[in-house]
Protein backbone atom coordinates (compact mmCIF):
# COMPACT_ATOMS: atom_id res chain seq x y z
CA UNK A 1 0.00 0.00 0.00
CA UNK A 2 1.43 3.32 -0.90
CA UNK A 3 1.92 5.75 2.37
CA UNK A 4 -0.16 9.07 2.65
CA UNK A 5 0.32 12.09 4.20
CA UNK A 6 0.05 11.27 8.23
CA UNK A 7 2.35 14.04 10.10
CA UNK A 8 2.56 12.10 13.27
CA UNK A 9 5.02 10.44 11.74
CA UNK A 10 7.10 13.04 10.50
CA UNK A 11 10.02 14.95 12.20
CA UNK A 12 8.73 18.01 14.43
CA UNK A 13 10.41 20.40 12.26
CA UNK A 14 8.20 19.59 9.73
CA UNK A 15 4.73 19.28 11.01
CA UNK A 16 4.24 23.13 10.90
CA UNK A 17 4.54 22.74 7.29
CA UNK A 18 3.20 19.94 6.23
CA UNK A 19 0.11 18.80 9.04
CA UNK A 20 -1.98 17.85 6.95
CA UNK A 21 -0.73 18.34 3.34
CA UNK A 22 -2.83 15.72 2.15
CA UNK A 23 -4.98 13.15 3.97
CA UNK A 24 -4.89 12.84 7.91
CA UNK A 25 -2.87 9.96 8.11
CA UNK A 26 -4.13 6.49 7.05
CA UNK A 27 -7.37 6.35 8.23
CA UNK A 28 -8.66 8.49 5.37
CA UNK A 29 -7.61 5.50 2.98
CA UNK A 30 -10.54 3.53 4.86
CA UNK A 31 -12.90 3.12 1.41
CA UNK A 32 -11.43 4.64 -1.28
CA UNK A 33 -11.65 3.26 -4.68
CA UNK A 34 -8.31 2.59 -5.70
CA UNK A 35 -5.08 3.79 -6.37
CA UNK A 36 -4.05 5.24 -10.39
CA UNK A 37 -0.28 5.27 -11.33
CA UNK A 38 0.34 8.40 -14.08
CA UNK A 39 3.53 7.64 -15.88
CA UNK A 40 5.74 10.97 -16.39
CA UNK A 41 7.82 10.32 -19.36
CA UNK A 42 11.06 9.01 -18.66
CA UNK A 43 10.68 9.99 -14.98
CA UNK A 44 9.18 7.26 -12.52
CA UNK A 45 5.43 6.72 -11.79
CA UNK A 46 3.57 9.56 -9.74
CA UNK A 47 0.57 7.28 -7.92
CA UNK A 48 -2.23 9.40 -6.89
CA UNK A 49 -5.28 7.73 -5.34
CA UNK A 50 -9.21 8.07 -6.24
CA UNK A 51 -9.46 12.01 -5.38
CA UNK A 52 -6.41 12.78 -7.38
CA UNK A 53 -4.32 13.24 -4.17
CA UNK A 54 -0.63 12.57 -3.96
CA UNK A 55 1.16 10.44 -1.54
CA UNK A 56 2.97 10.75 1.17
CA UNK A 57 6.39 10.49 0.26
CA UNK A 58 5.87 12.35 -3.03
CA UNK A 59 4.69 15.18 -0.71
CA UNK A 60 6.98 15.27 1.55
CA UNK A 61 9.79 15.09 -0.95
CA UNK A 62 8.31 18.37 -2.79
CA UNK A 63 8.29 19.94 0.36
CA UNK A 64 12.17 19.33 1.72
CA UNK A 65 12.81 20.43 -2.28
CA UNK A 66 11.40 23.60 -1.96
CA UNK A 67 13.02 24.19 1.25
CA UNK A 68 16.13 23.48 0.20
CA UNK A 69 15.86 25.66 -3.18
CA UNK A 70 14.85 28.50 -0.71
CA UNK A 71 18.14 28.45 0.91
CA UNK A 72 20.05 28.74 -2.12
CA UNK A 73 20.38 24.70 -3.21
CA UNK A 74 20.40 25.34 -6.93
CA UNK A 75 20.13 21.49 -8.31
CA UNK A 76 17.59 21.28 -5.36
CA UNK A 77 15.62 24.54 -6.95
CA UNK A 78 15.65 22.79 -10.77
CA UNK A 79 14.58 19.36 -9.48
CA UNK A 80 11.74 21.28 -7.48
CA UNK A 81 10.31 22.79 -10.70
CA UNK A 82 10.44 19.64 -12.27
CA UNK A 83 8.56 18.30 -9.83
CA UNK A 84 6.36 20.69 -9.98
CA UNK A 85 5.46 20.55 -13.10
CA UNK A 86 5.46 16.51 -13.13
CA UNK A 87 2.75 17.21 -10.45
CA UNK A 88 0.75 19.88 -12.82
CA UNK A 89 0.25 17.32 -15.09
CA UNK A 90 -0.73 14.35 -13.25
CA UNK A 91 -3.37 16.10 -11.58
CA UNK A 92 -4.55 17.92 -15.23
CA UNK A 93 -4.07 13.74 -16.60
CA UNK A 94 -6.33 12.58 -13.01
CA UNK A 95 -8.87 15.35 -13.24
CA UNK A 96 -9.50 15.23 -16.72
CA UNK A 97 -10.73 11.65 -16.08
CA UNK A 98 -12.11 11.85 -12.61
CA UNK A 99 -15.14 13.04 -11.52
CA UNK A 100 -15.51 15.88 -10.59
CA UNK A 101 -13.47 17.63 -13.92
CA UNK A 102 -13.31 20.96 -11.62
CA UNK A 103 -12.35 20.56 -7.74
CA UNK A 104 -11.51 23.51 -5.77
CA UNK A 105 -11.13 25.02 -2.55
CA UNK A 106 -11.76 28.49 -0.76
CA UNK A 107 -8.77 30.23 0.05
CA UNK A 108 -7.78 33.20 2.33
CA UNK A 109 -4.31 34.65 2.38
CA UNK A 110 -2.66 36.63 4.78
CA UNK A 111 0.13 38.91 4.96
CA UNK A 112 2.83 36.59 5.86
CA UNK A 113 2.37 35.01 2.77
CA UNK A 114 4.19 37.13 1.15
CA UNK A 115 6.99 35.78 3.14
CA UNK A 116 9.66 33.87 0.33
CA UNK A 117 8.43 30.45 -0.29
CA UNK A 118 5.05 30.48 1.67
CA UNK A 119 2.71 30.98 -1.22
CA UNK A 120 4.79 27.92 -3.17
CA UNK A 121 4.19 25.60 -0.17
CA UNK A 122 0.61 26.84 -0.47
CA UNK A 123 -0.47 26.26 -3.59
CA UNK A 124 1.90 23.17 -3.46
CA UNK A 125 -0.47 21.67 -0.76
CA UNK A 126 -3.52 22.72 -2.91
CA UNK A 127 -2.20 20.56 -5.69
CA UNK A 128 -1.24 17.90 -3.24
CA UNK A 129 -5.07 17.70 -1.90
CA UNK A 130 -5.79 17.36 -5.85
CA UNK A 131 -7.87 20.86 -6.12
CA UNK A 132 -7.38 21.72 -9.96
CA UNK A 133 -8.95 25.41 -9.05
CA UNK A 134 -9.03 27.70 -5.78
CA UNK A 135 -10.92 30.32 -4.86
CA UNK A 136 -9.27 33.58 -3.43
CA UNK A 137 -10.93 35.68 -1.13
CA UNK A 138 -10.15 39.15 -2.26
CA UNK A 139 -12.57 41.38 -0.65
CA UNK A 140 -14.02 40.17 2.65
CA UNK A 141 -14.77 42.01 6.19
CA UNK A 142 -14.32 45.40 5.22
CA UNK A 143 -10.60 44.78 3.77
CA UNK A 144 -9.24 45.10 0.10
CA UNK A 145 -6.37 42.26 -1.07
CA UNK A 146 -4.77 45.00 -2.96
CA UNK A 147 -1.28 46.96 -2.39
CA UNK A 148 -1.95 50.06 -0.28
CA UNK A 149 0.39 51.84 -3.13
CA UNK A 150 -2.38 50.55 -5.49
CA UNK A 151 -5.76 50.68 -4.15
CA UNK A 152 -8.27 53.05 -5.23
CA UNK A 153 -10.71 51.89 -3.04
CA UNK A 154 -12.55 53.36 0.29
CA UNK A 155 -11.68 49.88 1.99
CA UNK A 156 -8.25 49.61 3.84
CA UNK A 157 -5.84 46.97 2.32
CA UNK A 158 -5.32 43.15 3.67
CA UNK A 159 -1.66 44.11 4.18
CA UNK A 160 -0.34 47.22 5.36
CA UNK A 161 3.27 46.61 6.79
CA UNK A 162 5.26 49.28 6.66
CA UNK A 163 8.03 48.23 3.29
CA UNK A 164 5.10 46.13 1.58
CA UNK A 165 3.66 48.72 0.24
CA UNK A 166 4.00 47.97 -3.18
CA UNK A 167 3.32 44.07 -3.00
CA UNK A 168 0.64 42.92 -4.64
CA UNK A 169 -0.51 39.51 -2.84
CA UNK A 170 -3.19 38.59 -4.94
CA UNK A 171 -1.59 39.23 -8.66
CA UNK A 172 1.58 37.05 -6.73
CA UNK A 173 -0.98 34.61 -5.84
CA UNK A 174 -2.30 34.16 -9.12
CA UNK A 175 1.02 33.99 -10.90
CA UNK A 176 1.67 30.93 -8.55
CA UNK A 177 -1.30 29.24 -8.61
CA UNK A 178 -1.36 29.22 -12.50
CA UNK A 179 2.65 27.90 -12.37
CA UNK A 180 1.16 24.79 -10.62
CA UNK A 181 -2.10 24.35 -13.57
CA UNK A 182 -4.57 25.96 -11.18
CA UNK A 183 -7.33 28.38 -11.94
CA UNK A 184 -7.35 31.32 -9.62
CA UNK A 185 -10.86 32.90 -9.22
CA UNK A 186 -11.25 35.58 -7.20
CA UNK A 187 -14.04 35.88 -4.30
CA UNK A 188 -15.24 38.99 -3.37
CA UNK A 189 -18.32 39.85 -1.01
CA UNK A 190 -21.30 42.19 -2.57
CA UNK A 191 -23.69 43.67 -0.27
CA UNK A 192 -21.61 42.86 2.90
CA UNK A 193 -19.13 46.08 2.83
CA UNK A 194 -17.59 45.26 6.16
CA UNK A 195 -17.63 46.76 9.66
CA UNK A 196 -15.06 49.44 8.44
CA UNK A 197 -17.14 50.98 5.71
CA UNK A 198 -19.89 51.14 8.43
CA UNK A 199 -17.84 53.21 10.89
CA UNK A 200 -17.32 55.82 7.77
CA UNK A 201 -19.08 59.14 8.48
CA UNK A 202 -19.24 59.55 5.04
CA UNK A 203 -21.03 56.81 4.26
CA UNK A 204 -23.82 56.08 6.41
CA UNK A 205 -26.34 57.00 3.90
CA UNK A 206 -25.51 54.27 1.90
CA UNK A 207 -25.92 51.58 4.74
CA UNK A 208 -29.30 49.55 4.54
CA UNK A 209 -31.72 50.54 6.55
CA UNK A 210 -35.22 49.39 7.96
CA UNK A 211 -38.41 50.88 9.07
CA UNK A 212 -37.61 50.96 12.65
CA UNK A 213 -34.61 53.11 11.93
CA UNK A 214 -31.86 51.05 12.45
CA UNK A 215 -29.29 50.48 9.69
CA UNK A 216 -27.68 46.96 9.20
CA UNK A 217 -24.63 48.56 11.39
CA UNK A 218 -26.70 49.35 14.35
CA UNK A 219 -29.12 46.53 13.82
CA UNK A 220 -25.55 44.03 13.86
CA UNK A 221 -24.70 45.98 17.11
CA UNK A 222 -27.59 45.52 18.54
CA UNK A 223 -26.83 41.79 18.41
CA UNK A 224 -30.15 41.16 15.74
CA UNK A 225 -28.19 39.68 13.02
CA UNK A 226 -25.82 36.43 13.30
CA UNK A 227 -22.55 38.36 12.58
CA UNK A 228 -21.87 41.80 14.16
CA UNK A 229 -18.98 42.48 11.67
CA UNK A 230 -21.75 42.01 8.51
CA UNK A 231 -22.66 45.53 7.21
CA UNK A 232 -24.78 45.78 4.11
CA UNK A 233 -25.84 48.24 2.05
CA UNK A 234 -28.32 49.60 0.16
CA UNK A 235 -28.43 47.63 -3.18
CA UNK A 236 -29.98 50.97 -4.96
CA UNK A 237 -27.88 53.57 -3.51
CA UNK A 238 -25.41 55.01 -6.23
CA UNK A 239 -22.38 55.51 -4.08
CA UNK A 240 -22.96 51.63 -2.90
CA UNK A 241 -22.74 50.75 -6.53
CA UNK A 242 -19.71 53.58 -7.05
CA UNK A 243 -17.69 52.67 -4.80
CA UNK A 244 -18.06 48.48 -5.25
CA UNK A 245 -18.07 49.30 -9.13
CA UNK A 246 -14.48 50.42 -8.50
CA UNK A 247 -12.87 48.03 -5.87
CA UNK A 248 -14.30 45.44 -8.75
CA UNK A 249 -12.54 46.86 -11.35
CA UNK A 250 -9.05 47.21 -9.48
CA UNK A 251 -9.74 43.22 -9.10
CA UNK A 252 -10.61 42.89 -12.46
CA UNK A 253 -7.64 44.41 -13.91
CA UNK A 254 -5.70 41.47 -12.43
CA UNK A 255 -7.41 39.22 -14.53
CA UNK A 256 -8.30 36.70 -12.34
CA UNK A 257 -9.91 32.87 -14.05
CA UNK A 258 -13.18 33.56 -12.79
CA UNK A 259 -14.94 36.05 -9.84
CA UNK A 260 -17.55 35.00 -7.52
CA UNK A 261 -19.78 37.25 -5.85
CA UNK A 262 -20.47 36.05 -2.08
CA UNK A 263 -23.40 37.80 0.48
CA UNK A 264 -25.70 38.63 -2.20
CA UNK A 265 -28.84 39.02 0.20
CA UNK A 266 -29.44 40.97 3.26
CA UNK A 267 -28.41 40.18 6.73
CA UNK A 268 -29.70 36.86 8.43
CA UNK A 269 -31.22 37.32 11.12
CA UNK A 270 -31.29 35.81 14.88
CA UNK A 271 -34.20 34.40 16.74
CA UNK A 272 -37.58 36.26 15.50
CA UNK A 273 -35.26 38.18 13.44
CA UNK A 274 -35.00 35.85 10.89
CA UNK A 275 -38.11 36.01 9.35
CA UNK A 276 -39.22 38.75 7.72
CA UNK A 277 -43.22 39.31 8.25
CA UNK A 278 -43.54 43.18 8.16
CA UNK A 279 -42.83 45.92 6.01
CA UNK A 280 -40.83 48.07 8.45
CA UNK A 281 -38.53 44.44 8.59
CA UNK A 282 -37.65 45.54 5.28
CA UNK A 283 -34.37 47.35 4.09
CA UNK A 284 -35.90 49.47 1.87
CA UNK A 285 -35.97 52.73 3.91
CA UNK A 286 -32.87 54.04 2.85
CA UNK A 287 -33.61 57.10 0.99
CA UNK A 288 -32.12 55.69 -2.68
CA UNK A 289 -34.52 52.50 -2.23
CA UNK A 290 -37.23 54.63 -1.09
CA UNK A 291 -36.95 56.18 -3.64
CA UNK A 292 -36.66 53.57 -6.39
CA UNK A 293 -39.83 52.21 -4.40
CA UNK A 294 -41.83 55.05 -5.19
CA UNK A 295 -40.70 55.00 -8.63
CA UNK A 296 -42.94 51.41 -9.36
CA UNK A 297 -45.94 54.07 -8.81
CA UNK A 298 -48.16 53.69 -11.91
CA UNK A 299 -50.16 56.76 -11.23
CA UNK A 300 -50.40 59.12 -8.51
CA UNK A 301 -53.04 57.65 -6.42
CA UNK A 302 -50.75 54.25 -6.89
CA UNK A 303 -47.79 56.74 -5.16
CA UNK A 304 -49.53 57.96 -2.57
CA UNK A 305 -50.80 55.19 -1.21
CA UNK A 306 -47.69 53.07 -1.49
CA UNK A 307 -46.07 56.25 0.25
CA UNK A 308 -48.61 56.15 3.15
CA UNK A 309 -47.99 52.40 3.54
CA UNK A 310 -44.23 52.44 4.34
CA UNK A 311 -44.57 55.16 6.13
CA UNK A 312 -47.03 53.68 8.67
CA UNK A 313 -46.46 50.17 7.92
CA UNK A 314 -50.08 49.50 7.29
CA UNK A 315 -53.34 51.41 5.53
CA UNK A 316 -56.42 52.35 7.11
CA UNK A 317 -59.60 52.77 5.62
CA UNK A 318 -59.27 56.99 4.79
CA UNK A 319 -55.95 56.68 3.19
CA UNK A 320 -58.08 54.90 0.56
CA UNK A 321 -60.37 57.39 0.30
CA UNK A 322 -57.74 60.26 0.80
CA UNK A 323 -56.55 59.43 -2.67
CA UNK A 324 -59.42 59.66 -4.34
CA UNK A 325 -60.05 62.51 -3.04
CA UNK A 326 -56.85 63.84 -4.10
CA UNK A 327 -56.80 62.46 -7.44
CA UNK A 328 -59.98 62.13 -8.27
CA UNK A 329 -59.68 61.84 -11.99
CA UNK A 330 -57.70 58.52 -12.05
CA UNK A 331 -59.80 55.37 -11.14
CA UNK A 332 -57.64 53.38 -8.67
CA UNK A 333 -54.15 53.14 -7.39
CA UNK A 334 -51.67 51.29 -9.65
CA UNK A 335 -48.13 50.22 -9.72
CA UNK A 336 -45.78 47.98 -11.30
CA UNK A 337 -47.72 44.50 -11.78
CA UNK A 338 -50.39 45.62 -10.42
CA UNK A 339 -53.86 44.32 -12.68
CA UNK A 340 -56.36 47.20 -13.43
CA UNK A 341 -59.92 46.32 -12.22
CA UNK A 342 -62.65 45.97 -14.80
CA UNK A 343 -63.93 49.49 -15.55
CA UNK A 344 -66.88 49.82 -13.29
CA UNK A 345 -70.43 49.68 -15.62
CA UNK A 346 -72.61 52.40 -15.58
CA UNK A 347 -74.39 53.34 -12.21
CA UNK A 348 -72.29 50.51 -10.39
CA UNK A 349 -70.74 52.29 -7.08
CA UNK A 350 -67.03 51.92 -6.43
CA UNK A 351 -65.75 49.22 -3.84
CA UNK A 352 -65.94 50.69 -0.49
CA UNK A 353 -62.31 51.70 1.18
CA UNK A 354 -63.21 49.47 3.68
CA UNK A 355 -63.54 46.52 1.34
CA UNK A 356 -60.62 47.60 -0.82
CA UNK A 357 -58.07 47.47 2.39
CA UNK A 358 -57.26 44.19 2.75
CA UNK A 359 -56.72 43.10 -1.47
CA UNK A 360 -54.69 46.42 -1.57
CA UNK A 361 -52.35 45.53 2.03
CA UNK A 362 -51.43 42.30 1.01
CA UNK A 363 -50.54 43.51 -2.73
CA UNK A 364 -48.40 46.50 -1.39
CA UNK A 365 -46.74 44.08 1.23
CA UNK A 366 -45.56 41.62 -2.42
CA UNK A 367 -44.75 44.77 -4.08
CA UNK A 368 -42.77 45.60 -1.10
CA UNK A 369 -40.51 42.49 -0.70
CA UNK A 370 -40.14 41.98 -4.33
CA UNK A 371 -38.42 45.67 -4.42
CA UNK A 372 -36.27 44.49 -1.77
CA UNK A 373 -35.68 41.23 -3.53
CA UNK A 374 -34.97 43.66 -7.15
CA UNK A 375 -32.18 45.47 -5.48
CA UNK A 376 -29.70 42.48 -4.78
CA UNK A 377 -30.95 40.59 -7.99
CA UNK A 378 -29.79 44.37 -9.78
CA UNK A 379 -26.88 44.76 -7.99
CA UNK A 380 -25.20 41.32 -8.38
CA UNK A 381 -26.43 41.06 -12.28
CA UNK A 382 -24.15 44.77 -12.75
CA UNK A 383 -21.61 43.72 -10.94
CA UNK A 384 -21.37 40.05 -12.90
CA UNK A 385 -21.88 42.80 -16.33
CA UNK A 386 -18.52 44.51 -15.38
CA UNK A 387 -16.73 41.05 -14.71
CA UNK A 388 -18.20 40.08 -18.42
CA UNK A 389 -17.25 43.34 -20.30
CA UNK A 390 -13.40 42.17 -19.15
CA UNK A 391 -13.68 38.39 -20.14
CA UNK A 392 -13.96 36.94 -16.61
CA UNK A 393 -16.90 34.52 -15.94
CA UNK A 394 -18.66 35.71 -12.75
CA UNK A 395 -20.47 33.28 -10.62
CA UNK A 396 -22.77 33.88 -7.65
CA UNK A 397 -23.16 32.26 -4.19
CA UNK A 398 -26.27 31.67 -2.07
CA UNK A 399 -27.64 29.46 0.20
CA UNK A 400 -30.39 26.76 -0.90
CA UNK A 401 -32.68 27.76 1.63
CA UNK A 402 -31.98 31.17 1.29
CA UNK A 403 -35.04 32.06 -0.81
CA UNK A 404 -37.72 30.34 1.46
CA UNK A 405 -41.34 31.71 2.51
CA UNK A 406 -41.90 30.92 5.97
CA UNK A 407 -45.26 30.24 7.91
CA UNK A 408 -48.16 32.68 6.36
CA UNK A 409 -46.78 35.45 4.75
CA UNK A 410 -43.50 35.59 6.10
CA UNK A 411 -39.89 35.36 3.69
CA UNK A 412 -36.29 34.29 5.09
CA UNK A 413 -34.93 37.53 6.17
CA UNK A 414 -31.92 37.17 3.54
CA UNK A 415 -34.78 37.75 0.97
CA UNK A 416 -31.55 35.52 -1.42
CA UNK A 417 -33.91 34.77 -4.17
CA UNK A 418 -31.06 33.38 -6.07
CA UNK A 419 -33.17 31.59 -8.33
CA UNK A 420 -33.63 35.04 -10.43
CA UNK A 421 -30.18 35.55 -10.51
CA UNK A 422 -28.77 35.61 -13.75
CA UNK A 423 -27.92 32.13 -15.50
CA UNK A 424 -25.04 33.25 -17.44
CA UNK A 425 -23.18 33.50 -14.29
CA UNK A 426 -22.32 30.39 -12.37
CA UNK A 427 -24.23 29.31 -9.79
CA UNK A 428 -22.36 28.20 -6.10
CA UNK A 429 -25.17 26.79 -3.78
CA UNK A 430 -23.82 26.56 -0.60
CA UNK A 431 -24.77 23.13 0.50
CA UNK A 432 -23.92 23.50 4.34
CA UNK A 433 -27.11 21.74 5.74
CA UNK A 434 -26.22 20.00 9.22
CA UNK A 435 -28.22 16.39 10.24
CA UNK A 436 -25.29 14.20 10.71
CA UNK A 437 -25.59 12.68 7.10
CA UNK A 438 -25.67 13.39 3.55
CA UNK A 439 -29.41 13.56 3.05
CA UNK A 440 -29.95 16.96 4.15
CA UNK A 441 -27.36 18.05 2.31
CA UNK A 442 -28.17 16.45 -1.05
CA UNK A 443 -31.58 18.45 -0.62
CA UNK A 444 -29.96 21.78 -0.53
CA UNK A 445 -28.43 20.45 -3.94
CA UNK A 446 -32.16 19.26 -5.65
CA UNK A 447 -33.37 21.77 -4.83
CA UNK A 448 -31.24 24.21 -6.76
CA UNK A 449 -31.54 21.71 -9.21
CA UNK A 450 -35.45 21.79 -9.64
CA UNK A 451 -35.82 25.56 -9.73
CA UNK A 452 -33.51 26.28 -12.42
CA UNK A 453 -35.62 28.79 -14.74
CA UNK A 454 -36.99 26.51 -17.34
CA UNK A 455 -34.47 26.91 -20.61
CA UNK A 456 -31.48 27.61 -18.83
CA UNK A 457 -28.63 26.02 -18.19
CA UNK A 458 -26.56 27.72 -15.95
CA UNK A 459 -23.18 26.15 -14.33
CA UNK A 460 -23.95 24.60 -10.72
CA UNK A 461 -20.97 24.37 -8.90
CA UNK A 462 -22.25 23.11 -5.39
CA UNK A 463 -20.21 23.93 -1.77
CA UNK A 464 -19.57 21.37 0.80
CA UNK A 465 -18.26 22.37 3.88
CA UNK A 466 -15.89 19.41 5.89
CA UNK A 467 -12.49 17.91 5.89
CA UNK A 468 -11.09 14.97 4.32
CA UNK A 469 -11.02 11.62 6.12
CA UNK A 470 -12.79 12.88 9.12
CA UNK A 471 -16.34 13.67 10.21
CA UNK A 472 -16.63 17.07 11.75
CA UNK A 473 -19.08 20.08 12.81
CA UNK A 474 -21.74 17.61 12.75
CA UNK A 475 -21.10 16.79 9.04
CA UNK A 476 -19.98 13.30 7.08
CA UNK A 477 -16.46 13.49 5.77
CA UNK A 478 -15.58 15.04 2.62
CA UNK A 479 -15.50 12.09 0.98
CA UNK A 480 -18.72 10.49 1.78
CA UNK A 481 -20.48 13.94 0.87
CA UNK A 482 -18.60 13.34 -2.72
CA UNK A 483 -19.87 10.31 -3.28
CA UNK A 484 -22.81 10.50 -1.87
CA UNK A 485 -23.26 13.29 -4.47
CA UNK A 486 -21.86 12.19 -7.44
CA UNK A 487 -24.31 8.96 -7.01
CA UNK A 488 -27.09 11.97 -6.74
CA UNK A 489 -26.01 14.16 -9.07
CA UNK A 490 -23.79 12.51 -11.51
CA UNK A 491 -24.13 15.64 -14.34
CA UNK A 492 -22.56 17.91 -11.52
CA UNK A 493 -18.91 18.23 -13.33
CA UNK A 494 -17.75 20.52 -10.70
CA UNK A 495 -17.58 21.10 -6.85
CA UNK A 496 -16.00 23.08 -4.27
CA UNK A 497 -15.30 22.65 -0.77
CA UNK A 498 -15.06 24.95 2.15
CA UNK A 499 -12.72 25.86 3.61
CA UNK A 500 -8.69 25.37 2.88
CA UNK A 501 -7.79 26.33 6.60
CA UNK A 502 -10.23 23.21 7.51
CA UNK A 503 -8.06 20.83 5.97
CA UNK A 504 -5.01 22.23 7.32
CA UNK A 505 -5.78 24.18 10.43
CA UNK A 506 -2.42 24.53 11.73
CA UNK A 507 -0.35 25.61 8.57
CA UNK A 508 -3.46 28.23 8.27
CA UNK A 509 -3.03 29.66 12.25
CA UNK A 510 0.74 30.24 11.71
CA UNK A 511 0.18 32.25 8.39
CA UNK A 512 -2.04 33.59 9.97
CA UNK A 513 -0.65 34.79 13.07
CA UNK A 514 2.95 35.62 11.81
CA UNK A 515 4.35 38.61 11.55
CA UNK A 516 5.81 40.11 8.49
Amino acid sequence: MVSYLSPARLPGSLRRLTKPLLLQGLALLTGLAGLGVIPLGGSRALALNAYCQVTQADALAKENLRKAALEGDATAQQQYQTMVRQHTEALNQCRSRTWPQKQAVWLRLYPCDLQPGILDALFDRVVNLGYNEVYVEVFYGGQVLLPQADNPTVWPSVVQTPGFERRDLFAEALEKGRQRGLKVDAWVFALNFGYSYGLRADREQVLALNGRGQTTYTYAKAGASSNPDEVFVDPYNTQAKDDYSRMLGAVLRRQPDGILFDYVRYPRGVGPNSVVDSVDDLWIYGQASRDAFLRRAANQQGQELMRRYISRGHLVDRDIQDVRDLYPSEPEPLWQSRTPSPPLQPGQAPPTPASLRPRLQAELWQLSVAHAVQGVVDFVEQAGEQARRTGIQPGAVFFPEGNQTVGTGGYDSRLQYWERFPTWMTWHPMAYAVCGQTGCILDGVRRVQSMIPSGTSPTVTPALAGIWGQATYNRPALETQMEALRRAAPAITSVSHFAYSWQDPEFDRVRKFCSL
